[in-house]
């Protein structure tokens, strides 16, 4: 969370908020729909009992009275007078919404802080552990899980909720020759976003190893903001084109065609880069004059030689026992091609909604919270 003091003028009736060497007057309009006594907000639900959409355009601030530390008495030319907590404004200043700052990373960086184990998170305080490092890196690798069908669901369940696609609740990957996705093949994945052709995207993959038996068949991660980074420092040009031109995206199966068009380059409403949407297996370069299709195509051409790339590329064994959860578009994953002929490589996967972990994050966040407050 972005630092962010207030300064306040009784005699002008004026608050300003200070950061990131920026000053702000926060507007009365602004600080009237943030009333927060019992009568106007509900304290349980924290929604509004009134509606904001009806209040005065010019409405204006005329009193501002010190009651505590950042605690003051605001009344408005409505008539409105309500006590106020400034600290309850810190969550507008903050991008984040209250989750931990992203740190991108490339091979060679400490894996050990992806790990947890699986008996763990199921503690409020091993979960917070868990998803603290998962919002942090993008990746979170749970030891320790059982062998045996069915324990990936007891994970995702654990940090969401299950999300059913046409591969099912969960998925098995091991090699069969009928399979409708070439993860059922022995041969080398390059690393990729998972069901760019869905809307919305799964945005957040889990792989369970419960058996390993090929001396190949490495997994990989990537780290696709580390890597972003660098295409922009060397053709922002066609860094931009890859944020601003939608792909078509295809999967075919047996009973469905899903198709959906989307930027390569993958950023949140604020304007902030979350990851990528990239498949090579399954998307189409845009219809574009030859120049401009020559400049996508060339950036598209190096973001994925740098998503292969040794030094951004963390290729390791994904043991039986281990679960692999991560970011789908923020971390990319793939593996290397294998003898099937060496033995069984079987994995069970999931997805679930980005949203999920985040949220009981910040529910656990609150109400640890207000029980140190309570105590």
């Amino acid at each position: 969370m972005q630092h962010v003091e207030f300064t306040v003028d009784e005699d002008s009736a004026s608050i300003i908020a200070h950061f990131q060497g920026q000053e702000l007057s926060l507007p009365a309009l602004w600080l009237r729909e943030r009333c927060q006594d019992a009568v106007q907000l509900d304290q349980v639900t924290q929604q509004r009992l009134f509606d904001p959409h009806q209040l005065e355009n010019d409405v204006s601030l005329v009193k501002v009275e010190k009651q505590g530390e950042l605690k003051y008495g605001l009344t408005f030319s409505d008539g409105y007078e309500g006590s106020y907590d400034f600290t309850e404004f810190y969550a507008d200043f903050d991008i984040y919404d209250g989750a931990p700052t992203p740190v991108s990373w490339k091979a060679g960086f400490d894996t050990s802080k992806f790990h947890v184990k699986f008996d763990e998170i199921f503690s409020d305080e091993g979960f917070m552990a868990g998803v603290e490092k998962f919002l942090t890196y993008g990746v979170l690798i749970v030891d320790d899980v059982p062998r045996e069908s069915g324990s990936v669901l007891k994970v995702a369940n654990r940090f969401g909720h299950v999300r059913e696609t046409n591969f099912g609740n969960s998925f098995e990957v091991y090699t069969r020759p009928d399979y409708n996705d070439l993860s059922g093949q022995p041969v080398p994945l390059g690393p990729h976003t998972d069901n760019p052709y869905r809307d919305p995207m799964p945005g957040i993959q889990l792989l369970h190893c419960i058996q390993n038996e090929t001396s190949g068949g490495l997994s990989t991660l990537v780290d696709s903001l580390s890597v972003l980074k660098q295409l922009k420092a060397e053709d922002p040009e066609g860094y931009q084109l890859l944020s601003d031109v939608p792909v078509r995206y295809r999967h075919v199966d047996n009973d469905v065609e899903l198709i959906e068009r989307r930027t390569m380059i993958e950023s949140d409403h604020t304007g902030k880069v979350t990851g990528i949407a990239y498949s090579p297996r399954l998307d189409y370069l845009p219809l574009l004059e030859n120049d401009q299709l020559v400049k996508f195509h060339r950036a598209r051409k190096r973001l994925g030689a740098l998503l292969g790339a040794p030094e951004f590329e963390w290729r390791f064994r994904l043991e039986p026992g281990q679960l692999q959860m991560f970011h789908n578009t923020r971390v990319l994953h793939g593996r290397t091609g294998f003898d099937a002929t060496e033995g069984l490589r079987h994995l069970e996967g999931a997805y679930i909604d980005l949203d999920a972990p985040k949220g009981r994050y910040k529910a656990i966040k609150r109400q640890t919270k207000l029980a140190q407050k309570g105590a």
